[in-house]
């Protein structure tokens, strides 16, 4: 998103004296609805334009303050139209969380309900102080399914079920819960829906027409969004992005159709809001309408409440006056979207709402601070490790570490995008350099031969005990309206890199940002280990550096697939399809579909070792007549209990640490080809000691076991299963459905209405 427009103020309504004194928008004893209702129904039809921009004036004749309704807060409160930090002192910074990538590494739904219940916290300490508005047009919950995807780095991973979990935690934490009387923020879903693509070989996002059949939108591209809906989500913003030919923000086929008829999200505050000038965009480059004010009239229609931009404001004017919208329509988006101010208590006494006492105090504590930390120390992952790690350092040691590369020392790229001011930022080598028995040295980025940069980082090398090359992509080169074209490690940084791990040293290398082919270092025997890191936030540095010297046992999983570098020649950017397709080349996408990973979603190495036994179930076949007939009073039919299937997970080393249970489904059944496996299930347990183990419980429901047909549909089929626990796989439980299939959900077809 982007917008020259400035930031307004977040005033709160005066509803003990003035104009709206009078108006039941103000009476808390009337339902959510009626008090928007009562609003809307003192407004002129001209002032009702303005009211759905994200820049809202507000109107002066009733004393309705104006409103800002676009602020970020992907990691952290972020910079953004809505929110001003100050330039010093109180609210000139907000925790920095590392980005969802590498805490959807960590596989901790718990992790996460507590960062985001920290991070509205922190909004609401902001929006008391006139810093920001009360929504936040977070999370970014497609799924990444492409390596070269700029935005990548904002998502939790590939796989839908876990950002489906993810997020379901993640609203409970932003909203105050799963369903409370007042809202805490609003979140936002988004991008609504199939958007993976910024500017790739010229195709923009601006005017990409994603072609996904039924199957695979229901499958893979919904799931995360349904799970929002579920979560009561108050706010869904649509995409740049077309879907089979027309625009998403004018698409009444998933705002309508799917979104409001088959998933059932109408309560009154919950809106949809556009990305910013998506509206224009469905005039040109999409060509949708022949017309401007058609353009904004059929994203109105379509059931797009809020414009971030000025397209509404503009030419919702005209469209009234040629008939194409009437007050009605606009009736229905501004009574949405001053529910949702309701919702928040905005219009409400401020000793009656709980949130309206918090203030800069609340910002930045102590517990932010480690917990920042945590969730970065949580999903740092380990790819390879010789026996290495952990470093063995002391108080009374004096190990010199040299540290050398791109993120070695780095500042700002340590959040990546949508962030924040941090209150600091430490990087590995910082963190190290405040580290007792750790002589720290930074030796810079060695660059190319063209420079002196090689001769410096070899005789700081050959100096050291221990050599750590700290280095991947930034938001130089994936980002926002950046996709990157390669994948694989540039020639000079293999150079140089394995030029230092001949010398003899431990060598160690902390991948940072994006996922690259790590083949050169994982076939060569003097590379002793790898880390992947991510994007850490504020703490990574101490994140890292904890784990390097064992302070902390890493545990955190792969949540995307590595892929080798020939990938990005293999299927372009545009193919949206999962399947592999021997007409168009595509050798599939994500762990489920793609045979020949270079690390596979899931892994995960440890500073001891695990074993996983299943407790099966008795049973190993099953009637599907006897799974559905118990599902009565159950509100959706892929929820209906399975099984809870037991796992003992023993640590057989010495070393205390967590362990991620993760359960897939794998088998014969449904329509072809199957899938190499789907994940269903994962529970992270915590501080497993030496020679103890602990159980974790995989809740698998009917639809765990359900697969889509090419009409979408959810069908739960007879056939093999097996449930698969870890990656690689360490225990098997297998088992028969029998019977004939069952729809357990049936899914809206696009009729081009």
């Amino acid at each position: 998103m982007s917008s020259g427009v400035s930031a307004v103020g977040h005033v709160f309504p005066n509803c003990g004296s003035g104009p709206l004194a009078n108006n039941d928008v103000c009476n808390t004893a009337l339902s959510v609805g009626q008090r928007a209702q009562a609003l809307v129904a003192a407004l002129e039809t001209e002032e009702k334009f303005g009211l759905l921009s994200s820049t809202s004036p507000g109107v002066e004749r009733l004393g309705l303050p104006s409103y800002e309704w676009w602020q970020e807060a992907l990691h952290g409160v972020a910079s953004s139209p809505g929110v001003a930090f100050s330039d010093s002192g109180d609210f000139s910074y907000a925790t920095s969380f590392p980005q969802p990538i590498l805490m959807g590494a960590a596989f901790d739904d718990d992790l996460i309900e507590a960062v985001a219940a920290v991070v509205s916290t922190e909004a609401r300490a902001f929006n008391n102080f006139n810093r920001s508005g009360l929504d936040y047009w977070t999370p970014n919950i497609n799924p990444y399914k492409d390596p070269r995807w700029g935005r990548g780095q904002e998502t939790p991973g590939e796989d839908p079920f876990h950002l489906s979990s993810y997020v379901t935690a993640l609203i409970k934490g932003l909203q105050g819960g799963e369903d409370p009387d007042v809202l805490k923020v609003i979140a936002t879903c988004k991008h609504f829906v199939a958007y993976d693509i910024e500017d790739w070989l010229g195709n923009e996002r601006y005017e990409f027409d994603a072609k996904i059949d039924s199957q695979e939108l229901a499958e893979y591209y919904m799931p995360p969004f349904e799970a929002c809906v579920r979560a009561n989500v108050g706010s869904i913003m649509c995409s740049y992005n077309a879907l089979n030919g027309v625009p998403t923000c004018s698409n009444s086929y998933i705002l309508q159709d799917i979104l409001r008829d088959h998933w059932n999200w109408t309560r009154d505050y919950q809106y949809v809001v556009s990305d910013c000038d998506a509206l224009q965009n469905v005039y040109m480059p999409h060509d949708y309408r022949d017309t401007r004010e058609a353009a904004a009239a059929s994203s109105l229609l379509a059931g797009t409440d809020l414009n971030c931009g000025t397209y509404y404001q503009i030419h919702l004017p005209t469209a009234y006056e040629q008939g194409i919208i009437d007050n009605s329509t606009l009736d229905k988006a501004v009574t949405r979207l001053y529910a949702g101010l309701i919702k928040l208590g905005y219009f409400d006494p401020a000793d009656s709402n709980p949130y309206r006492s918090l203030g800069f105090s609340n910002v930045s504590t102590p517990y932010a601070e480690d917990l920042a930390r945590k969730a970065a120390e949580e999903g740092i992952v380990l790819i390879k490790n010789d026996g290495t790690l952990p470093l063995q350092v002391s108080e009374d040691s004096n190990l010199t570490v040299v540290f050398i590369g791109t993120w070695a020392n780095a500042t700002t790229d340590m959040q990546g995008n949508y962030q924040g001011i941090a209150p600091y930022l430490h990087s590995p080598y910082y963190a190290a350099s405040q580290t007792p028995g750790i002589n720290a040295v930074y030796a810079g980025v060695p660059g190319d031969p063209v420079t002196n940069g090689y001769p410096l980082a070899l005789e700081a090398a050959a100096s050291a005990d221990v050599i750590v090359f700290a280095d991947g992509p930034t938001v130089a080169s994936e980002a926002e309206s950046n996709d990157r074209t390669l994948i694989r490690w540039s020639g000079e940084s293999i150079d140089i890199m394995t030029q230092l791990a001949g010398l003899g040293k431990p060598f160690i290398l902390v991948q940072m940002g994006g996922q690259r082919d790590d083949t050169p270092f994982l076939e060569d025997p003097n590379v002793s280990a790898i880390l992947w890191g991510g994007y850490p936030g504020q703490s990574g540095g101490d994140a890292i550096v904890n784990v390097l010297t064992g302070k902390v046992a890493p545990a955190g999983r792969l949540p995307v697939t590595q892929y080798p570098a020939h990938y990005v020649d293999d299927v372009p950017m545009t193919d949206m399809g999962l399947r592999p397709n021997a007409e168009t080349g595509n050798p599939g996408r994500t762990y489920m579909w793609y045979e020949t990973p270079t690390v596979p979603f899931g892994f995960g190495l440890h500073y001891t070792n695990f074993s996983a036994e299943i407790m099966a179930p008795e049973r190993d076949t099953y009637e599907i007549t006897d799974l559905t007939g118990s599902c009565e009073g159950v509100a959706h039919l892929d929820q209906c209990p399975f099984q809870s299937v037991p796992v003992t997970v023993s640590n057989t080393g010495s070393t205390t640490s967590d362990f991620v249970t993760l359960g897939f489904v794998a088998g014969t059944h449904g329509p072809a080809p199957n899938p190499i496996k789907r994940l269903v299930a994962y529970q992270r347990l915590h501080g497993i000691e030496g020679g103890q183990r602990q159980t974790a419980n995989l809740t698998l429901t009917l639809g765990s076991l359900g697969r889509r047909d090419e009409k979408g549909n959810l069908v739960l089929y007879s056939g093999q299963y097996s449930l698969l626990v870890d990656v690689p796989t360490q225990a098997v439980w297998n088992f028969t459905l029998e019977g004939d299939a069952f729809v357990l959900d049936e899914w809206p077809q696009d009729t081009g209405a």
